[in-house]
């Protein structure tokens, strides 16, 4: 926090696309001390020269930045917030440990269970918990595009309230105003993960979100899959939170059906009041063609379901599916048939 007494944090951006890019742009336009860097140079260049500039519905603007590849970075920082794809975060963590000061600490801007890995790289203490769900993508060198508002929500993994953590939710209340600031960060990130897998599904077509969502057809499917992974959180002993439409409470085992319907209702409603119709899952595949984070966000479910010697069909199927999407498959309706047959198999 910025205060006559206490200088601001010097805040390295460790992954400036779609969330990274939002949030140290909007950190940059209120003052505070921000450096960039990205493995892209075309990004870094187009950065470097003219500036990184947000565009869309929700807010248009262009900061002069400092943006560095990570070859060319120099210096310490205070905060980092790391925002790479999840199958990135091993490597990511080994390239900041230099630049991170040794009482600093690196904050997961990311999809997934992440914190587990840079806690187990760089220590407990030097990790904090974040979720983010806002609606953004990376359209080209220099450019990003932040279509919807959504939750953003910060806290310690151990739930304690510190200077840090509330330094940290000071900064995301920069970027957005109903920020949360929480003691239970697993609960989101677990919640996450649940809506996440959803994503995952529609991007099995082509077919917009909320139009997955909606379809009467494949409900079962949406259903089955969100109770099959928070009947693994309830093994973790997570307790999950509801964000953005999302009800966990919904899709426990005992949940009475029309829960899950309203719930669906009403992430459909959230997603038809975004700018981005499709999921950074489905850009992964059909418009970069590039692997997607499956591996490091959904199988990391199927290993903690092992632990706990229960099943994952739905989740599992799933991985599989998006792996055939990376190779080529074509995405379609019939994919989400083949995922239902998941159901009958557990």
């Amino acid at each position: 926090m910025k205060t006559p007494n206490k200088p601001s944090p010097s805040i390295l951006i460790w992954g400036a696309g779609a969330i990274g890019g939002c949030l140290g742009a909007a950190f940059v336009a209120e003052g505070y001390d921000v450096t960039f860097v990205d493995q892209a140079h075309d990004h870094v260049q187009a950065m470097q020269k003219e500036g990184l500039r947000i565009e869309g519905p929700i807010v248009t603007r262009r900061v002069a930045v400092r943006a560095f590849s990570p070859d060319e970075l120099s210096g310490q920082y205070d905060l980092v917030f790391l925002a790479v794809k999840a199958h990135h975060t091993e490597e990511a963590c080994l390239q900041i440990r230099p630049f991170l000061k040794d009482d600093g600490a690196v904050v997961s801007a990311q999809n997934g269970l992440n914190e587990l890995v840079i806690s187990k790289l760089l220590g407990h203490e030097r990790t904090i918990g974040c979720f983010v769900n806002f609606g953004a993508d990376y359209l080209s060198p220099g450019l990003i595009h932040y279509g919807g508002r959504a939750a953003v929500v910060t806290g310690e993994l151990d739930g304690r309230t510190t200077e840090r953590i509330h330094l940290v939710h000071n900064l995301l209340l920069k970027f957005d105003d109903k920020a949360i600031l929480t003691n239970n960060i697993w609960g989101y990130l677990w919640s996450k993960q649940i809506y996440g897998a959803m994503l995952y599904a529609t991007a099995l077509t082509d077919e917009a979100i909320w139009t997955c969502l909606e379809n009467p057809e494949y409900r079962d499917v949406f259903i089955a899959l969100a109770r099959e992974i928070a009947e693994i959180a309830n093994h973790e002993g997570v307790r999950l939170e509801a964000f953005d439409g999302f009800d966990p409470d919904a899709y426990a085992q005992c949940a009475d059906i029309t829960a899950a319907h309203a719930s669906l209702d009403a992430l459909v409603a959230h997603n038809k009041r975004s700018a981005k119709t499709h999921s950074g899952i489905w850009r992964d595949l059909a418009i970069r063609h590039r692997k997607t984070e499956v591996d490091a966000q959904l199988g990391v479910i199927v290993k903690i379901a092992k632990q706990h010697h229960i099943s994952a069909p739905l989740t599992s199927k799933l991985i599989s599916l998006i792996h055939e999407c990376e190779g080529g498959m074509q995405r379609d309706w019939n994919n989400l048939a083949t995922l239902r047959s998941a159901i009958q198999e557990g």
